[in-house]
């Protein structure tokens, strides 16, 4: 195959990201921005403040990537920009920016599932990727899906199972509301569990199947939290013990599923992946089975478009055409 430079954009949410991934493996460039900062005054994601920020950080960041690449336009061969799923006004920002570059250099563009994509994180400039055929979970702020990947092909992704209700993240964002620890709910939580003990049961729905639901366990913190007194040493213990109930059913359940479907991969995505003691837990769990468990970079479990050049690169190859209003332009160079 042809050597392919591809600029990936991803403004699904509150990151504004760009990025040049060679033929889908090598990382030429990287830069990303963020409005979390502002997000956290109101305690969630607001959608149109995500959207004008993308629109203040766009040509900046782009200016920077080119700059720090000392790389030129002309030499991009692919686009690729998540066009779903997300926030509508942000995803509109990075797709209709993706479309003018596409027509200004007539250039193949391509739209990328960013939850697929969580998926490609741990293949960028790794010497040991994972095995194909593999079991991926993704963790995030709005997903908490498992997948059965056989191949990169769109067709041969398999969704086994998914949330019925909260995501993982919600989950944790609205724990940490209850508890008073602000946004965004994963990292306070995960800081304070350090500290603690998890010597308080939670029930977590593991109902037959792969799919997951995660309001019960926060109804359940609700409850136990009426007739208490919040202090440091209740915090922290219950913290460690809300965070241990909703990591084991998703170390079960994606370790159950690569063992039912016999692969010896497992790939866990999205931000909830950074969580040190999901990892620790995975590990664990991996090695009794002979499974091996990937994690990206830690830089790469947020939303980003290196992974979204790299799975770009991966649907083009295999003929995937633009669902983005746009025909896809000849291949060149």
């Amino acid at each position: 195959m042809e050597r392919l430079l591809v600029l990936g954009i991803e403004t699904s949410c509150d990151e504004t990201s760009f990025a040049l991934v060679e033929s889908g493996y090598r990382l030429v460039g990287y830069v990303v921005g963020s409005s979390a900062e502002i997000h956290a005054r109101y305690g969630g994601i607001i959608p149109e403040i995500a959207s004008r920020k993308h629109l203040e950080l766009l040509w900046p960041l782009l200016r920077e990537l080119f700059t720090k690449v000392n790389c030129d336009v002309e030499e991009i061969n692919l686009i690729a920009v998540t066009n779903r799923p997300g926030l509508i006004p942000s995803l509109l920002v990075g797709v209709s920016v993706a479309k003018a570059f596409a027509l200004a250099i007539n250039r193949p563009l391509v739209g990328v599932d960013h939850i697929i994509a969580h998926l490609y994180a741990p293949f960028i400039d790794n010497p040991n990727p994972p095995d194909l055929p593999f079991v991926g979970l993704v963790v995030s702020g709005g997903h908490t899906q498992i997948f059965l990947v056989s191949d990169w092909d769109r067709e041969k992704i398999k969704l086994l199972g998914k949330t019925r209700d909260d995501a993982v993240g919600e989950a944790l964002d609205k724990a940490a509301k209850l508890l008073g620890l602000g946004y965004p709910g994963g990292p306070v939580i995960e800081k304070m569990a350090m500290e603690g003990e998890a010597v308080y049961d939670f029930p977590v729905y593991r109902g037959q199947g792969f799919d997951f639901s995660f309001s019960g366990v926060k109804t359940a913190l609700l409850y136990f939290l009426r007739d208490k007194e919040l202090n440091h040493r209740l915090l922290r213990d219950v913290c460690a013990s809300y965070q241990k109930a909703i990591v084991e059913v998703l170390v079960e359940k994606t370790i159950q599923s690569a063992r039912n479907y016999s692969v010896k991969d497992v790939v866990v995505g999205g931000g909830v992946s950074a969580n040190k003691y999901l990892r620790c837990r995975f590990e664990e769990e991996a090695t009794k089975y002979g499974i091996k468990v990937h994690f990206p970079e830690l830089r790469f479990c947020m939303d980003n478009a290196v992974m979204i050049a790299g799975l770009g690169y991966q649907w083009y190859i295999r003929g995937a055409k633009d669902s983005l209003g746009l025909e896809v332009f000849s291949k060149s160079r």
